[in-house]
Formats: structure tokens, C-alpha cells, sequence
């Protein structure tokens, strides 16, 4: 769940990259970077942390050119060290920067190759330096001095028959143009668009959400498509090329129900209205289950379950009421590396207002439930509060599988719902009665208004097991517990800066 951009101007871009990704801050907390390009040559800064506090004055003065490309990252399969924060940089061929928002999920097979046939190293844990060098390696091979945009595109179109898994990507090569990528499935998001500058001069952006656009002044032109290439040329010409390596367009749900901002038009759909039809949805679940329910109240979970929650109270005639107060300097908790630190973090990000909860039926309406822990001290706190009854509505279905798409949401052993009834769920997390989203009814709240209802295919994969890119199987479940489970984040933190890598592949 990062979030990436790139600008072609005829300006410094500086200012315009940190601004984007302050836009884009939602999509990753853990690092930042930024990469311009000054005649022929790489500025680069990147750190650990967030965007306002990685970059200085004296930084942004250093940060030269008219192009760049910019990053913030949240850890998935590599580390939270600041080893692995993005733009990756590669100096063979021509200079290449790179950054990436998804997983490849065969890095481990993809870092083998790279050692034995390709003859590159990667020094890192991070899948996005494999697939720079995958790129780089494609691009190297064609032998070509100064390469063209069909050479761009024939070593992209290599890359989809190497790279497996979820990947949107921005990346610029020295002397030669800005390139943005999405994997052959789309399932992680890309957009782009233009704006004509005071010398009518056209200038680029291409970026994870279409908000970091409309905050920066660009049209917004399209989603680039499963499979496609984007590629700005050193004299502003922009080039696009379809692989015949694409397959169906399966974006991401999840960015809909959580990561997405809702003022962002994803794959057509705008995000907001995906969200409010979410709550329209369970509200006609509730009275299809409980029509003589006794609900008196509904409050949200702050803040990506808002536009559901007034949707269900509105639908269901009943009042919305703002019954907690959120930090908004607490990251977000499914985020955070173990569980002692996301239990810890619930009553520092929320706080109960008693006034709405004491001697009510509330219902409390979030936008999914992961782990459950959130939810059952959410819970616990509404009934400290004073409520009678809690109920408990959740905008997605159950989450049962693991995400290997980009979103470190957790392992199998670690979800609450896997394995689980929705009635041992609702006794899990305290509740005195769940209800979930049905797929069908998400499935149709983030349908484009202008699409049939059921011709959209989405990824759903940590709700209805099936993974689009046909390579996970039990094996890779087993590496991604070892990888992922709360102890291995631990340790990988604790070990972040003393990890090394020897010249024969061994870490």
C-alpha cells in the first residue's frame, strides 16, 4: 500500500513532488523519497518517517530538475529499514531510478535469477530493487546506446514474463524520459494525467491516486491499463504501449473499502460513492435479518467508514452520531509491526464521547475487521462508556485470506475471521451482534455507475481466497508466516542495522 508519482515539467519539481506525496501520506508512513533528474544526473533524499519531517529546506534546494519521481512506503514483505526506503537507484544501464507500489511473489525465484543468469545483486529485502534490476537487465540486453520508446516497451513486456504478483510503478532513466507501469492484471492502481503550463507547454503526472492530480492543477487523462506502459521522452513526447502479456483488468476492492482516499477516482469509480453505497448495502442486509431491530444509534469507527455509517442511519431512519474523537497523529494500527503496539495504540487513537453512548443500542459501523483486535477494544471501550448493547457492522466481508498483493494486512493464523463463523467471530471480538458486507453487495458498491452491474472483476482475493495471478500456492502461504507473522517483524526491526548480504545470495 505505497503511494508513488511522477511529474514531467518544464519547472523544478521539487515542490510539486513533496506536495503530492504529502497528499498521498495515507498510502505509506513508514518512509519517503524523492529523485529529480538535473542534466543527466540523480538528486536523491530518502528517510524513515513521514514526509514532513524527512525534508528540509536544505534538501528541497539540493532536489534540482524538471523531472522527478517520489515515494512513501509502508513495509510488506521487505523491513522497516531505511535501506529500503524508495526511489531505488541502479547505475547500469544508463542510470535508472525506480519506484514501486505492490509484491512480487516470486521475488525469492526472481533474486535467484538475477544472481546466477542475470549477474546482478541485490542487496536488499525489498521485492521493488528486484524488479529494478529485473528492468534494468531487459533494457541492458537490447544493446542499444540510446534507447527509443520501443526499446522501453520491449523490455517492460520481458519484465511481465519474469515478474509475477501486483505492481504499479514510476521510474525515470537518465537522459531519456519518465516511464510509469502497471502489472499485466491492474491490480494495484495508476493514473495519469496533463496540464498545459503559462508557455502552453503540455507537463505529465502519473500517480497511485487521481487526488495527488487535482491537488497539483492536472486533468486528469486516464487509468493506465493492465499491461501498459507510459513513457514521457526527454523532448515532453508522451508514448503509450499495451503488452500482449495483459490480462483481465482486476483492480484491487480493498482500495475501495480502506486505503483509497475517498475524494479519489479509482478505475473509474469514484470512491466516495463506492463507500456510501457500501452503507446502502448494509442497511438493507440489517432489515432483511433484523427488520424489529432496536438500534438507537450509529456511530463510525473514524474515518474510512463515515460515508458508509451516514448511508446505513440515513436508509435506516435512525441518528449518525460522531461518538469518538481520533487522534490524528496515531498511524493506523493493522500498520503497526506487532500486537502489543496496535493494542496499545487503539485508546491513544480513540476516545469516547459517554453522552452518545450511555444507555443506547449502538451500532458501531467500521470499514472491515483484520485481526479483530481493533474492534474488540473499540467495543470494550463503548461499553465503559455507558452503552447497553454494542452491535457491530463491518463495510467488507469477513477478511479469511492474506493479501500478497502489496497490503501487509496479516497472516492466516493471525486474522480473526479465518477459520471462523460469523458467530464465533461476534463472540471473539464482544460484540452482541456482527454483520458483514455480502461480496456480491461490495462487489457492487465499487462498480463504476456506468458499468453493468456484475461486468466488473475485481481482486477480492482476502475475502474469497482466489488469487488472480495463479501462482500462490501452500508454499508460499508458509513463507509468508514465516515472513510476516508478528515475530518476524520484531526481529527484522530489532536486526534492521546490522543485516548483511554476501556475494553468493546467502542473507
Amino acid at each position: 500500500m505505497c503511494g508513488i508519482v511522477g511529474i514531467y515539467a518544464y519547472s523544478p519539481v521539487n515542490q510539486s513532488l513533496y506536495d503530492s506525496l504529502t497528499v498521498l501520506q495515507h498510502r505509506g508512513q513508514d518512509a519517503a523519497g524523492i529523485v529529480t533528474e538535473d542534466h543527466g544526473k540523480f538528486c536523491l533524499r530518502k528517510s524513515n518517517g513521514m514526509v514532513r519531517d524527512i525534508f528540509n529546506l536544505e534538501h528541497m534546494t539540493q532536489l534540482k530538475g524538471n523531472m522527478g519521481i517520489a515515494h512513501v512506503r509502508y513495509p510488506t514483505a521487505g523491513s522497516a529499514s531505511s535501506a529500503e526506503s524508495q526511489p531505488f537507484y541502479v547505475n547500469s544501464p544508463y542510470g535508472i531510478v525506480l519506484a514501486h507500489n505492490g509484491n512480487l511473489t516470486n521475488q525469492s525465484d526472481l533474486e535467484e535469477e538475477l544472481y546466477r543468469a542475470d549477474l546482478r545483486h541485490v542487496n536488499t529485502n525489498s521485492d521493488s530493487e528486484a524488479l529494478l534490476n529485473v528492468f534494468a537487465h531487459e533494457l541492458q540486453s537490447l544493446k542499444q546506446l540510446q534507447p527509443k520508446a520501443e526499446h522501453i516497451f520491449a523490455a517492460i513486456d520481458k519484465l511481465y514474463t519474469r515478474c509475477q504478483g501486483a505492481y504499479a510503478v514510476v521510474a525515470m532513466i537518465s537522459g531519456y524520459g519518465m516511464i510509469g507501469f502497471r502489472d499485466p492484471n491492474g491490480i494495484r492502481p495508476l493514473i495519469y494525467g496533463q496540464r498545459v503550463n503559462s508557455d502552453g507547454q503540455t507537463e505529465y503526472m502519473i500517480a497511485s491516486e487521481s487526488v495527488a492530480l487535482n491537488a497539483l492543477g492536472f486533468e486528469v487523462v486516464r487509468d493506465v491499463k493492465p499491461g501498459e506502459t507510459v513513457y514521457i521522452d526527454q523532448s515532453g513526447q508522451l508514448h503509450t504501449h499495451v503488452s500482449d502479456h495483459a490480462q483481465s483488468y482486476t483492480p484491487c476492492i480493498f482500495e475501495h473499502v480502506y486505503l483509497a482516499r475517498p475524494d479519489s477516482i479509482l478505475d473509474g469509480s469514484l470512491v466516495y460513492k463506492a463507500r456510501v453505497r457500501m452503507g446502502e448495502y448494509l442497511a438493507e442486509k440489517i432489515l432483511r435479518e433484523n427488520p424489529h431491530h432496536d438500534i438507537d444509534v450509529v456511530i463510525p469507527i473514524p474515518e474510512s467508514s463515515r460515508p458508509s455509517a451516514m448511508e446505513l442511519a440515513h436508509k435506516l431512519g435512525l441518528k449518525f452520531r460522531e461518538g469518538f474523537v481520533k487522534n490524528r497523529y496515531i498511524g493506523r494500527t493493522f500498520i503497526m509491526p506487532g500486537q502489543e503496539e496496535r493494542e496499545k495504540s487503539v485508546k491513544q487513537k480513540l476516545n469516547p464521547i459517554g453522552l452518545e453512548f450511555k444507555d443506547k443500542n449502538v451500532l458501531l459501523v467500521d470499514d472491515s475487521i483484520v485481526r479483530g483486535t481493533t474492534s474488540k477494544k473499540i467495543i470494550e471501550m463503548a461499553r465503559a462508556a455507558g452503552a447497553k448493547k454494542v452491535y457491530f457492522a463491518s463495510a467488507a466481508p469477513p477478511v479469511r485470506f492474506p493479501n500478497v498483493y502489496g497490503i501487509d494486512m496479516a497472516v492466516k493464523s493471525e486474522l480473526i475471521a479465518f477459520g471462523k463463523t460469523d458467530k464465533e467471530i461476534e463472540k471473539a471480538i464482544g460484540a452482541d451482534w456482527l454483520i458483514y458486507q455480502d461480496l456480491d453487495d461490495l462487489i457492487k458498491a465499487a462498480t463504476p455507475s456506468d458499468e453493468a452491474q456484475g461486468s466488473r472483476i475485481f481482486d477480492c482475493s482476502v475475502f474469497d481466497g482466489k488469487y488472480v495471478t495463479g501462482d500462490i500456492d501452500d508454499l508460499y502461504f508458509a513463507r509468508l508466516e514465516e515472513n510476516r507473522n508478528d515475530k518476524s517483524k520484531q526481529n527484522s526491526t530489532a536486526d534492521d542495522n546490522t543485516r548483511c548480504v554476501d556475494l553468493h545470495g546467502n542473507s
